[in-house]
């Protein structure tokens, strides 16, 4: 019996590892210059799994340790630190809103590069976030084009398109209009910001 609970506290610690590593490898490769568009998608439950890692590690001093006051010892602190820090972590991502996609469109002639629009919110402000996708499923890589703020109405994005297998145009709300020229591999000549 006690075998088979160090087992299973092993595998919890290994699960939790696992989990920590996944989350950093996320942000590290998973960012919008350039980075893994299936790492992004991971940095996206990063809460979720932070919540997954505290109870693996509570499970495995629970199940580990030998004697109870060790477990309390050990337990009792990971626990209150981990509800803690998971509790504001939950709390900053439920204030930042997220993003959510809103519009993919394929490049002329290219089946292999994607406009990506996604939309936010900055508590009662919407946001546009505007990305580039280039190559396939899982080596696919995301590149910002453009960030708009609707906090001011001129400012509001209400065109992203292709002209051309490698050119965007965004238009904001207030007649802007902004070209920016993707290279070969993925990446525009310049990010737009506005109302930022």
């Amino acid at each position: 019996m006690k075998s088979h609970r160090r087992t299973t506290a092993l595998a919890l610690l290994a699960v939790a590892a696992a989990l920590v590593a996944a989350a950093l490898t996320a942000y590290l490769w998973g960012g919008s210059d350039g980075g893994l568009v299936v790492l992004g998608q991971v940095r996206g439950h990063v809460v979720t799994m932070g919540w997954v890692t505290l109870a693996a590690l509570i499970g495995a001093v629970l199940l580990g340790a030998r004697k109870p006051a060790t477990r309390l010892a050990l337990g009792l602190p990971v626990t209150i630190l981990g509800v803690m820090v998971m509790s504001l972590a939950t709390l900053l991502a439920l204030l930042d809103g997220g993003q959510e996609q809103t519009r993919s469109l394929k490049a002329p002639g290219r089946e292999d590069r994607r406009l990506v629009v996604e939309e936010g919110s900055a508590m009662i402000d919407p946001l546009w976030y505007v990305y580039v996708h280039q190559g396939s499923w899982p080596r696919e890589r995301r590149w910002a084009v453009g960030h708009f703020n609707g906090d001011a109405t001129d400012n509001e994005l209400r065109e992203a398109v292709w002209t051309g297998p490698d050119r965007i145009r965004l238009t904001t709300s207030g007649g802007v209009v902004h070209e920016v020229t993707v290279g070969p591999g993925g990446r525009p000549d310049r990010t737009v910001s506005a109302g930022w």
